[in-house]
């Protein structure tokens, strides 16, 4: 196969307000048709505004953004590199726009989002078809890189920040430490049961969780106890979400004779405003509530591992002969390059066509 890269590359994220202003507008875009119900918003509006209306996402996708641009540029490949967001500013159909007038055709698309699931995969495919549709005819094609929570640029940076975590703990502590790995919590319907364990979101989560248990153990010497749990739950009431919150799952800790917590945000890859504040604030506050010593690791951010991954990942769609091999951790094994029709299904009904679909 010979290697044809793109005329781009393209980051996509979820956006998120960069002033008091943002915040309300931000939030109402987000929860559009959703049914979030109205005082939801306004609680998760005060989270935003705790840290001056400013989310930490959009900051850190730059910083992403621009260690990604040094890295393609120092293994010299021409491959430029945008930056749109689902949700704000720059929204996703200005920067197709942008490099429409750049003359991109053919771009490959990077999203901030590790595992399948509809809000964190085809959801951002409908927004890249629609965004599409608003440029017209002259719309960049974009080729969704694949998932990527098996990929050893994704795990060992996390393996090495749970060991750090553990190490803030002090020796004593450490040893009797549980590592609570938590993701944003999702609808159980959107769980989509066509995948490993019950549901795609669950069964890859599950095996980020079991390598970095395991690489932590193979680093340390030693084995924690571990479980999956969620923060950030939205949406109605009386909709099931995925369990145990964080809150409820420290609570249950101390009786199981842990001496601490160290929480792994291993549901995102940046510190944005659900680790920020559901972690940093609400579960670390309430863990002290309870006497429970707890730290919470860092996500990969941009790693030299992670962003090389994502220059990997390019080249290995491009069928660049310096990638011998889809690299993956684990027995999932690599996902695939283009989404099968109706993966990820949205659990509110069908919605357009998505961008790469098979």
């Amino acid at each position: 196969m010979s290697t044809r890269l793109p005329d781009a590359l393209l980051l996509i994220s979820f956006g998120g307000p960069e002033g008091p202003d943002d915040v309300m507008p931000f939030l109402q875009g987000v929860a559009r048709g959703r049914g979030t119900p109205p005082e939801r918003l306004a609680e998760v509006a005060e989270h935003y505004l705790r840290f001056g209306g400013i989310s930490p996402i959009n900051g850190q996708n730059r910083e992403l953004l621009a260690a990604v641009e040094k890295d393609v540029t120092d293994h010299g490949l021409d491959l430029p590199v945008y930056w749109g967001n689902r949700n704000w500013h720059p929204f996703l159909s200005d920067t197709l726009r942008a490099m429409a007038g750049d003359g991109v055709r053919r771009a490959i698309g990077f999203v901030t989002s590790a595992y399948s699931s509809y809000s964190g995969c085809r959801r951002y495919r409908e927004d890249i078809a629609a965004a599409q549709a608003a440029v017209g005819a002259h719309a960049p094609r974009v080729d969704k890189l694949r998932h990527y929570f098996n990929h050893p640029g994704f795990v060992e940076p996390m393996i090495r920040n749970t060991v750090d975590a553990l190490a803030e703990l002090g020796p004593r502590r450490a040893a009797g430490a549980h590592i609570a790995f938590v993701t944003h919590s999702i609808p159980t319907a959107m769980n989509d049961a066509s995948g490993p364990e019950g549901g795609a979101y669950v069964g890859q989560h599950l095996e980020t969780a079991r390598l970095v248990a395991a690489g932590v153990a193979a680093k340390t010497g030693r084995s924690h106890s571990w479980k999956l749990v969620y923060c950030s739950r939205s949406g109605q009431p009386g909709q099931p979400w995925l369990e145990p919150d964080i809150a409820d799952h420290l609570d249950s800790l101390p009786r199981r004779g842990a001496t601490a917590a160290v929480m792994v945000p291993i549901g995102f890859v940046s510190d944005h405003m659900e680790v920020k504040y559901d972690l940093d604030h609400e579960a670390a506050d309430h863990a002290a509530r309870i006497g429970l010593p707890t730290v919470r690791a860092a996500t990969v951010g941009a790693d030299p591992r992670f962003v090389a991954m994502i220059r990997e990942l390019v080249l290995e769609r491009a069928g660049d002969p310096s990638v011998s091999e889809r690299r993956a951790l684990g027995a999932l094994g690599p996902s695939h390059d283009v989404c099968p029709l109706g993966c990820c299904p949205n659990p509110s009904g069908p919605r357009p066509a998505a961008a790469g679909d098979d």
